[in-house]
């Protein structure tokens, strides 16, 4: 495996990932807490984190017998959030012979480690938007940064553009792609989200996009860990904001039956195109932690 990932920058990025995790979890909770006397469901009882450590199995198949690592998924429903689940893991072991040839470096060499921070969030409120988030570190014979944010209304009328919640939301993203020009262009990465977050069978988008990045080693590990970092801290600013401008909307049934339909999209979406899905269930991870991202009422009609 990779030299060059040494244990320091493990640790470092092991570090920021749960960091970040708990500035997020934080956040979330204080948008439960001061939910106003007058907003839909405000009568309930503030949601909590609730959280729960696992273990990986070791699917690899490998010589490699060792502790495979694991991680701890935070999970919360409440009266703000319908269901929100800010997950970090650390595993290492060794890929199936099957898988290794679509990853970088494992050709000649399955071991692997990888660490990160996933994020789903679905509201009750149909007005907020849910969100998606994940950055990582993973190292092969290779070690390379992915991840990035991307944003989904659930009204069609806000699905557009030129939306308020859009323009700031693609503008933090910009934000942070910019204080890091040299290794993240802001256009490429926009792009990227764009085609990568489609739907072919359906033939559009799954929101209204963000930023996605993988394999970025630029061969300056700092930058790329700053980058990183900034995605993660720029996503905790904005999120929160358009939570907090929506969450007292009333909404209507028809409204809410048109978010449960738009949630549909996200469930074929990850079933049958999500990188983060697959690379999950085949490497042993937590089948409740990855399919947490599924929303937890949903419709086709």
């Amino acid at each position: 495996m990779s030299e060059s990932l040494s244990e320091a920058r493990k640790a470092r990025a092991h570090t920021w990932f749960e960091t970040l995790r708990d500035d997020i979890c934080a956040a979330f909770e204080a948008l439960e807490a001061a939910l106003p006397a007058h907003a839909p469901l405000a009568e309930r009882a503030a949601g909590r984190f609730v959280r729960t450590p696992w273990t990986r199995a070791d699917h690899g198949g490998g010589s490699i017998k060792a502790d495979p690592g694991g991680g701890v998924m935070a999970s919360m429903q409440g009266r703000v959030f319908e269901k929100v689940g800010v997950h970090v893991s650390t595993v290492f072991g060794e890929f199936a012979p099957e898988f290794r040839k679509d990853i970088p470096g494992a050709e000649t060499d399955p071991r692997f480690w990888a660490s990160g921070i996933s994020l789903i969030a679905h509201p009750h409120n149909p007005h907020v938007p849910a969100v998606h988030m994940n950055t990582r570190l993973v190292a092969t014979t290779k070690a390379w940064f992915g991840g990035g944010a991307d944003l989904t209304p659930m009204l069609d009328r806000r699905r557009r553009q030129d939306d308020p919640d859009t323009v700031a939301f693609h503008a933090a993203m910009r934000a942070a792609c910019d204080a890091h020009a040299r290794v993240a262009p802001y256009e490429k990465y926009k792009r990227w989200c764009d085609e990568y977050f489609y739907l072919r069978h359906r033939g559009e988008m799954r929101g209204i996009g963000g930023i996605f990045y993988d394999y970025l080693d630029s061969a300056d590990w700092e930058a790329d860990f700053a980058f990183t970092q900034e995605v993660g801290r720029a996503f905790g600013r904005i999120y929160p904001e358009l939570v907090r401008k929506n969450l007292t909307t009333p909404w209507s049934a028809a409204e809410r039956e048109e978010q449960l339909v738009r949630r549909g999209r996200y469930v074929e979406f990850n079933l049958l195109y999500d990188r983060g899905t697959i690379f999950g269930l085949r490497t042993g991870g937590n089948v409740e932690a990855i399919l947490s991202s599924l929303p937890p009422v949903v419709k086709w009609p």
